[in-house]
């Protein structure tokens, strides 16, 4: 053993130390984290060091000769962090360093003073503290000076209860003055649970103290008292016993003495015994459920694993084991709600129910986990509810959004106090029953930091061949989830992570039209609203045409949320006239619409915004649908610079340098003079400059509101576009077309000019979007240069630039 003073570990330790780190501010210290261990002020005490970050913290004070934190940890890890640890604690002198030949380090400090912690700073690879010295209040008087004695008076009694206790303790309890002293001093040897001493060394008011020191050193000395009467008694009748069999007999004896007989939890066993018996559970499952009784019947239940096992045994029993009976899959009648619950989504429907039929005749066959990807509002949460309708199962909803630890999918470890089942485990047992559908919502929106990634941690639950043995942390034993049908939504696939997204079969929801949503509105949203506002249809009524003023006047989004909301506060000003009586029907107009919402919010620019070359009009996918892109494009005298502004991404910045590229290397055949490529500077700016943008489908735009405004010919005011280009003149295909085509129909555009290899998508497009529009197929730019550019040069008091040919 190496028991040296800790100054000369120190010197040694300097010598040896080259690592350069930044010092400590004066205000803060290295905390030394110990668990189930609590330092008192006055007390000397030995530490075991067997943590990492312990060892490392009391190398670092022993090297630097400074006083330490010894601060306990609520929970007993590796390497605890700053929401693991207590915030009071006590500074204390390093009085000795001791390491063994087993590699064992230990420290003797002596307490100095309590200090809280402010905040953990970090820089260092132990932990440093910034804290707060707390003072000893100085509280006197009669009470204090009462209080004092009457603790001396039972510290000295207890001693006397003790025949192992030396007799120089009593000695120094009884020259002990300060009553902070010797309420710290008597916690700190009493034999009470690091939490309960946690408790007093946070007491900081000293007749609190006092009093919470007396009670606890009472009952203390209360069962020492019966202990020992007992002792007696036992000894006489079973002298030769072993160790264990006498104190089981003391224990017994005492609880006889204070009337708490085990009738009850006799009774408390058998119960859960016979539960544990009809719950279902598999023959491994099952054994290890009964071990646990058994441990629960001969814990006391005063013990802190009690109250553990018994929650345990809890969830072990309410959880559904059994699988019920499969209920008959009636594919009629599931079409007929799909129809009922949703309007269109025609391709979705087949495809659930495909999946519906594939279930019925294979019942025990591996189902491909669904993910419904799309705008908000287009119903993807409740087509998870009308699958389980259909299917006559239970339906439950695990919100996803912000999870960010592990242990929120795979459970807690039931060491931790407070420990739960994972939300996968959690949502079964409130189903109730094994073969429920589970709706995964907004998979997109997990994160993941320090706890761990819970995307992974779905791996196994949504992988049909693994998840028949899922594993909760809690539980400790495997529970099967292979009859669960699970379900996913999700905003944007691009935030899903590769692994889990190929585990998952993609459906994707577009958004709606203006005409699905007049069907929405009436068929659905009014009635609906109607019912919240505690109107009927006999007293108020609303029309097609103000419908579609609120549609297209007062909302633009992919789904319908904000479309409910506006029929709301429409009904809710009508329900206002009726409550007061100045109104016995309401009938709703767009002049109504108007007066109540206001004027109109979203109204039709494009004529307006492409009057001048070099604005053209673009498409745009974003997560909550289609929407119109304006690129405007200007020139001034300078050398052939390009600007580019609007918050681009890097793929659309090189879509635009490639469109200038382009142009640049067909001067000649566009007819554009060479003076206005080298002696101009062109600027292109994408509006709404707040909202980042990225992709490479403005290409096409970018070239022909380049092409505009060298040529002085406007854009077609009644088109819009969308395509990649390439450096060949080719226009490549883009993705989100039906998205594009519906935001192009909803801005008044008439004609769109597409990438010819997207032809594929033109029957994913509503066919009355498709009956508003002309479609203008592009093989290469001379396409867009020939459909978008209008003949006649544009009127020369149009022109950007005077004088500049």
């Amino acid at each position: 053993m190496n028991d040296t003073p800790a100054s000369t570990i120190a010197m040694s330790a300097k010598a040896a130390d080259a690592t350069a780190l930044p010092p400590i501010p004066a205000d803060a210290i290295i905390i030394v984290p110990v668990p189930n261990v609590v330092m008192f002020p006055s007390v000397v005490l030995p530490l075991a060091l067997t943590k990492p970050a312990a060892i490392a913290s009391a190398q670092a004070a022993v090297r630097a000769e400074s006083q330490i934190g010894v601060l306990m940890q609520r929970t007993d890890l590796e390497d605890p962090a700053p929401t693991d640890m207590h915030i009071i604690g006590t500074i204390a002198n390093v009085l000795r360093y001791v390491t063994t030949p087993d590699n064992g380090h230990h420290l003797i400090v002596q307490g100095e003073q309590r200090f809280r912690i402010i905040e953990f700073l970090t820089g260092w690879p132990y932990m440093v503290a910034r804290i707060e010295k707390i003072a000893e209040p100085e509280t006197k008087g009669a009470e204090i000076e009462a209080r004092l004695l009457h603790l001396r008076q039972q510290a000295i009694e207890t001693l006397e209860l003790l025949p192992q206790a030396p007799k120089e303790m009593a000695e120094a309890v009884r020259n002990i003055t300060s009553a902070a002293a010797l309420a710290d001093m008597v916690a700190a040897y009493l034999d009470l649970e690091p939490p309960q001493k946690q408790e007093i060394l946070e007491t900081i008011a000293l007749q609190e103290r006092l009093d919470k020191v007396s009670r606890l050193l009472a009952a203390r000395m209360e069962v020492l008292r019966l202990s020992a009467e007992i002792g007696r008694d036992v000894q006489a009748t079973f002298g030769g016993r072993q160790r264990e069999a006498l104190l089981r007999e003391q224990l017994a004896a005492i609880q006889r003495q204070l009337g708490e007989g085990d009738d009850g939890k006799t009774a408390e066993i058998a119960e859960l015994s016979e539960a544990i018996g009809k719950a279902g559970m598999p023959e491994d499952v099952e054994q290890q459920v009964r071990k646990e009784l058994r441990r629960l019947e001969r814990m006391p239940e005063g013990a802190a694993e009690h109250g553990m096992i018994r929650s345990w045994l809890d969830w072990m029993i309410e959880l559904p084991w059994t699988i019920p009976e499969e209920a008959t899959i009636d594919i009629a009648e599931a079409r007929r709600i799909l129809d009922e619950d949703h309007y269109d989504l025609d391709k979705i429907k087949k495809r659930i129910i495909e999946y519906l039929a594939v279930r019925k005749l294979a019942p025990q066959g591996k189902a491909p986990i669904l993910c419904f990807a799309g705008p908000p509002g287009v119903g993807k949460t409740s087509l998870g509810q009308s699958i389980a309708r259909a299917m006559g199962r239970e339906f439950v909803r695990v919100s996803l959004g912000g999870v960010h630890d592990e242990a929120e999918m795979r459970g807690h470890r039931r060491t931790y106090i407070g420990a739960l089942p994972g939300n996968i485990i959690q949502g079964i047992r409130k189903a109730g029953t094994r073969n429920c559908v589970m709706m995964l919502d907004e998979i997109d929106k997990l994160g993941s930091g320090v706890q761990g990634d819970p995307s992974a941690a779905l791996l196994e639950v949504l992988d049909p061949a693994q998840n028949g043995t899922f594993r909760d942390n809690y539980l400790g034993v495997t529970f099967d989830l292979s009859r669960v049908v699970f379900i996913a939504t999700a905003n944007m696939l691009e935030n899903v992570q590769g692994p889990l997204r190929d585990r998952m079969e993609i459906i994707t929801l577009s958004g709606y039209t203006g005409e699905d949503k007049l069907h929405i509105a009436r068929r659905f949203l009014v009635p609906r609203q109607l019912e919240a506002n505690g109107l009927d249809t006999a007293q108020i009524e609303i029309d097609d045409a103000a419908l579609t003023s609120i549609i297209g006047g007062y909302t633009r989004e992919a789904g319908v949320r904000n479309l409910e909301r506006e029929i709301g506060q429409v009904l809710r000003n009508a329900a206002v006239r009726i409550a007061e009586g100045s109104a016995a029907h309401v009938h709703i107009t767009p002049a109504e619409v108007e007066e109540i919402l206001g004027g109109v919010r979203f109204e039709n620019e494009v004529a307006q915004r492409t009057s001048v070359p070099g604005v053209a009009t673009g498409l745009a996918w974003t997560p909550v649908g289609g929407d119109i892109l304006f690129i405007e494009a200007t020139r001034m005298p300078g050398s052939g610079h390009l600007q580019l502004t609007g918050q681009l991404g890097d793929v659309m910045r090189e879509s635009a340098q490639a469109a200038m590229s382009l142009i640049k290397s067909r001067a000649d055949a566009l007819g554009i003079p060479p003076e206005r490529l080298s002696k101009s500077d062109i600027h292109i700016h994408v509006p709404a400059g707040a909202t980042p943008k990225d992709g490479p489908s403005a290409g096409v735009a970018m070239f022909t509101a380049l092409l505009s405004l060298l040529t002085d010919r406007n854009v077609r005011s009644d088109t819009a576009m969308t395509g990649e280009i390439s450096l060949r003149g080719l226009v490549l295909p883009v993705g989100g077309i039906k998205e594009k085509v519906i935001a192009a129909a909803a801005a008044g555009i008439t004609r769109v000019m597409l990438p010819a290899r997207n032809r594929r998508d033109y029957d994913d497009i509503p066919e009355s979007t498709r009956k508003l529009l002309e479609f203008i197929w592009l093989e290469k730019v001379e396409d867009a240069m020939a459909a978008g550019l209008e003949d006649a040069p544009a009127k020369p008091e149009a022109k950007v630039l005077e004088g500049v040919e």
